[in-house]
């Protein structure tokens, strides 16, 4: 399977009340060179977003976040999620994570459940939330006892602070919803977002531009 946390080093985090702009959307991102896309299921028209996008924009790696139930975990693998993220997890819901065939990030915000998940044989996590969980500190601090983990911090993360973040050894991707910003997709302005992907896409590891 593919790793997340490797196939950008900014995934945009996407939260939609109106599926009818999912593709258009999805286009502008991947046209800024973000091909992962994490669709939230914090509204209704999620799923619909989802299947639009698997449907409709094959250059995209549409994922599915805010995954905290089984059964989300099948209804988002049969719309055409690629990948699936978690804020946190339960024993439930790693288990059908890990049955689903498509890569996942558990959500972790400690040592403890950090520790947990390795014994699990799981090695790729989401640091959520990671600005009030401890930001880059605090990751930098598990990065000598725990080095095999690896992260993709989410949570109040923007273009000043990504960079730090990409800059730490532990951290592969980081999650944002900087370049996807409300007033631009209520106003359809792809051309704005497709400028803000790019300017994103631009960090890699170490914090610098490609």
């Amino acid at each position: 399977m593919i790793s997340v946390l490797d196939l950008s080093p900014v995934v945009p985090v996407v939260v939609l009340s109106d599926a009818s702009v999912a593709v258009p959307l999805a286009r502008a991102l991947v046209a800024g060179g973000l091909s992962a896309i994490e669709v939230t299921l914090r509204t209704p028209a999620a799923l619909d977003a989802i299947r639009a996008i698997a449907d409709e924009v094959p250059q995209a790696v549409v994922g599915a976040g805010t995954v905290i139930t089984p059964e989300q975990v099948d209804a988002c693998v049969a719309a055409g999620a690629r990948f699936l993220v978690s804020p946190g997890w339960t024993e439930g819901l790693l288990g059908a994570m890990r049955g689903s065939g498509v890569p996942f990030l558990p959500g972790v915000s400690t040592a403890s459940e950090v520790v947990a998940l390795l014994e699990r044989g799981v090695r790729e996590m989401k640091f959520f939330p990671a600005q009030a969980a401890g930001g880059t500190e605090y990751l930098r601090s598990l990065a000598g006892p725990l080095p095999q983990a690896r992260f993709c911090p989410t949570g109040g993360i923007g273009p000043a602070t990504a960079p730090d973040y990409l800059a730490l050894p532990n951290v592969g991707c980081v999650g944002g919803s900087w370049m996807v910003p409300a007033d631009a997709v209520a106003a359809r302005d792809w051309a704005r977002i497709e400028a803000l992907a790019r300017g994103a896409a631009g960090l890699s590891a170490g914090g610098t531009c490609r």
